[in-house]
């Protein structure tokens, strides 16, 4: 990375890092993010419920605003709090487990600049194994299902490229875009909410973008209960319901409904049917919500179906989805039907 010139501002950074519960990684990471070269950084740390000792851990800096709303807020809400307190010119997202390599946030901000681009995320690579991709771009699915891109893979791309969702494990944006985007909805609280934000961007002309050489290492763990399970198929749907335009939700109407019933069947058999159905009821209850959400969203395209829904794909990965011979035959189906499907939008 090249010096700025002498006397050359440097761009500013703020950075929004959640802490919930347990956050082994926490200090680590803010201290990886004040270490960043050629930005001047600031930092809010939104304590969502953080372990006392974790917290404590984060070594003071005048640079570090801690920020306790004596709830937790969510992810989305945790990062709308954070984004409030700050005036920079870019705005990052960076969860407590990552740990950022000195030349990350310039690097992003050199792509972020760009008027024409939107949210522009690192390349986030797994802690463990070392070295191999965590996410190098969520793909986003007709019916809404979207997962970690390239997860497992060595990475090979030297220049940014676009992605259908920039995971908000780490992303930045132009603070003003975020505002003309109004951050997130609360309501989703965790989950998708960054995929809705790079689908919204993309349906403006504005392409999400993953930087490779902007490492973010990741000390990923999945893990798959019940309620992460409700947040997800819940958010999903409300993403579609909100996104999708009224054309494409008939044309995708007989498979949106097919999934739902086969996803129904899947959540019954693993355990977690009850959260599945409360999904559905709490988008009954907040349908007050999800229609105000729609008219919003559904003003402020401005890139027709065709256009923007050509980054949505028929295909899931059985790396993400599984089990694999399952996946290749719905593939099939899944193919065939969008290759008509796209003729009628």
């Amino acid at each position: 990375m090249t010096q700025p010139p002498v006397g050359a501002t440097r761009p500013s950074v703020g950075v929004v890092v959640l802490a919930w519960r347990a956050e082994p990684y926490l200090a680590e990471c803010v201290r990886s993010v004040l270490d960043s070269r050629d930005v001047d950084v600031r930092v809010v740390l939104v304590d969502n419920g953080c372990e006392p000792d974790d917290l404590a851990a984060v070594a003071p800096d005048d640079r570090v605003e801690l920020l306790t709303p004596g709830v937790n807020t969510g992810f989305a809400g945790g990062c709308n709090l954070g984004v409030e307190k700050l005036d920079t010119d870019y705005v990052t997202l960076v969860n407590s487990d990552c740990v950022l390599r000195p030349d990350t946030l310039a690097l992003l901000v050199a792509e972020a600049a760009r008027p024409d681009v939107g949210p522009v995320m690192a390349g986030i690579r797994l802690a463990e194994p070392p070295g191999l991709i965590n996410s190098a771009g969520n793909p986003v699915h007709l019916v809404g299902l979207s997962w970690a891109g390239d997860m497992n893979r060595p990475e090979t791309r030297t220049e940014p490229f676009d992605v259908t969702g920039a995971s908000g494990a780490c992303v930045m944006l132009r603070r003003s875009l975020w505002d003309e985007l109004g951050g997130f909805d609360d309501a989703y609280f965790a989950y998708l909410e960054d995929t809705e934000l790079s689908l919204r961007s993309w349906r403006r002309g504005l392409p999400a973008r993953c930087v490779p050489q902007a490492v973010a290492v990741h000390h990923y763990e999945f893990s798959r209960n019940s309620h992460k399970m409700h947040l997800l198929e819940r958010n999903r749907l409300m993403m579609v319901l909100t996104l999708w335009s009224g054309r494409a939700l008939v044309v995708l109407a007989p498979l949106l409904l097919t999934t739902e019933v086969l996803l129904t069947g899947y959540a019954v058999a693993s355990g977690w049917g009850k959260q599945k159905v409360t999904g559905w009821m709490w988008l009954w209850r907040h349908r007050g919500h999800v229609a105000e959400r729609r008219r919003q969203l559904q003003a402020e395209r401005t890139r027709p179906d065709p256009e923007w829904m050509r980054r949505l794909t028929p295909n899931l990965d059985p790396q993400a989805i599984g089990p694999a011979p399952v996946v290749k035959v719905a593939n099939v189906f899944f193919r065939a039907y969008w290759a008509l499907a796209r003729r009628a939008l």
